[in-house]
């Protein structure tokens, strides 16, 4: 591989592959990594209950460590966009695209409850139907339907991936830990690294007037971006458009000169 290291950091519930029609394109450019978080199904397991934002950031600069990259370009999706964010602040970020990042709440307050409240009735709606899951998600009906919580066109999604996203949900350890959490992110600027926070219109999860506007306000030295058209994981619906957005972010010039 050559190129700039590259890391892909997926949402809670979710695993590594929700990045797969990214990978050809990305790889191309970049030394890409693509873990699945601890907890979730495919990573590492969690060593201590209820696990916190930070040993998720924790996770991932052990496995930058372990590939020697001192720096990454980050990229993250939901609580991936947490933990890139987390990482920028450590200094180990060489740009940071966050999609959708969870973490801009008041923790315990109702715009974190509400959206908590979103993913557990979509997890309790997939214990419920699973046995009817593989026949179901044939359908494209059926598959736009259950997956309209954090996509507008979930029939784009293949049998095969849809059922892969239920198999991931119901693995996953740490659900009940990340929707509980205390943690939030905090004010960060100066940033030191370019930053785009962009969020997706359709939102259902984290609607860009509750949680982008706090975004703004905690990162206001992010360049701030509003997805048309778009879910909470924006790569179902429009995988063009979310690489688009980062090859923008991965190639800013980190130290921006003022005209004279």
């Amino acid at each position: 591989m050559s190129g700039d290291p590259l890391v892909l950091l997926h949402g809670v519930t979710m695993s590594a592959r929700v990045w797969d029609p990214l990978l050809p394109a990305l790889s191309a450019r970049y030394r890409v990594l693509a873990p699945t978080a601890l907890g979730h199904r495919g990573g590492a397991a969690v060593t201590r209950r209820p696990a916190r934002i930070g040993d998720f950031v924790d996770e991932v600069e052990r496995l930058l460590d372990e590939n020697g990259w001192g720096t990454a370009h980050l990229v993250g999706n939901s609580l991936g966009g947490w933990t890139a964010v987390e990482l920028a602040r450590r200094g180990r970020a060489r740009s940071v695209c966050a999609f959708s990042p969870a973490g801009f709440w008041e923790a315990g307050g109702a715009g974190h409850a509400d959206s908590s409240a979103t993913i557990a009735r979509n997890a309790t709606f997939a214990r419920l139907t699973r046995p009817l899951a593989p026949l179901g998600l044939r359908l494209p009906l059926v598959r736009r339907m259950v997956f309209g919580v954090i996509a507008e066109r979930g029939d784009r999604l293949d049998p095969a991936a849809a059922d892969g996203i239920v198999a991931d949900l119901l693995a996953c350890t740490v659900t009940d830990d990340l929707l509980n959490t205390a943690d939030q992110i905090a004010d960060f600027a100066p940033l030191p690294c370019p930053i785009t926070v962009a969020w997706s219109r359709s939102d259902r999860v984290f609607p860009p007037e509750v949680n982008g506007a706090i975004a703004q306000q905690r990162l206001p030295d992010a360049t701030f971006e509003i997805l048309p058209n778009v879910g909470h994981v924006p790569m179902i619906d429009n995988p063009d458009l979310v690489l688009q957005t980062i090859l923008t972010t991965t190639t800013a010039d980190p130290n921006p000169q003022t005209p004279l």
